[in-house]
Parts: C-alpha cells; sequence; structure tokens
C-alpha cells in the first residue's frame, strides 16, 4: 500500500473513533445534546477555507497580514472554542453527566484533529506551475 492510502486509512479509522466517542456520550445517557459537539467541530474549519481565498495578491514576497484571513481564524477559534466549552457548561449545569462530556470532549478533539490533518495532508501547493 502506498503512503497515502495509509494515511486515508488511518485517518478515516480515527474520525470513526472520534464520531463513535460522541454519539456513545449521547447514547449511554439518552441525553442527545452532546451530539452539538460534532457538528461545531464539522464546522469549524469551514471559516478557515472560505476565508483563506481572500488573500492578496501573489506578486508579493513578504508576509502582508490579511484582515479576512484573521477574522476567518478567529471565527474558527471561537467556534473550536465553543466546542470544547459546551460539553463542560453542560455537565456544570447537570443537563449532562461528566463522564458524557468528557468522552464528547475527547470524541470532538478527535474529530477536528482529523479534519486538521486531512486538510495538512492533502494540501495541494500553488507551486506546481
Amino acid at each position: 500500500m502506498t503512503a497515502g492510502l495509509k494515511t486515508v486509512i488511518l485517518l478515516s479509522f480515527v474520525l470513526a473513533v472520534g464520531f463513535l466517542l460522541i454519539i456513545l456520550s449521547c447514547a449511554l445517557w439518552s441525553n442527545w445534546l452532546p451530539l452539538l459537539v460534532a457538528l461545531t467541530f464539522v464546522i469549524a474549519p469551514l471559516p478557515n477555507a472560505i476565508f483563506a481565498h481572500c488573500g492578496g495578491d501573489d506578486l508579493s514576497s513578504e508576509y502582508e497580514g490579511n484582515p479576512a484571513v484573521d477574522v476567518g481564524r478567529f471565527i474558527t477559534s471561537i467556534i473550536v472554542v465553543t466546542g470544547f466549552a459546551l460539553p463542560l457548561v453542560l455537565a456544570h449545569a447537570e443537563v449532562i453527566k461528566p463522564t458524557a462530556s468528557v468522552m464528547s470532549i475527547v470524541g470532538g478533539g478527535l474529530v477536528y484533529g482529523t479534519i486538521l490533518a486531512y486538510s495538512q495532508v492533502f494540501k495541494q501547493d500553488a507551486d506546481e506551475f
């Protein structure tokens, strides 16, 4: 097997384990609110993906801070912090069990980490010309 196929298999396994933890955190205690964490971490990379194309001109060799890219990173960070904080707030308010909160946080971290790893491993460079 090639390195690309091994990477895809590993990332899909980690993603499946992450979603399994999130679904188990919901199903074991019959409370489906931790499922919002999965939605949060799936939506989290979208602002980065959208605002990354709002770059400056390609002729500039030095880094110039682009406000659109910074806004995308800021919105992504807000969504990621929300994904980690939501289960803690729900557990503190005794809406969900603390073990469900931990399972949801670990599963959400695995899902978001897998999405980040996939985007970094299979990122296409613009220097192919």
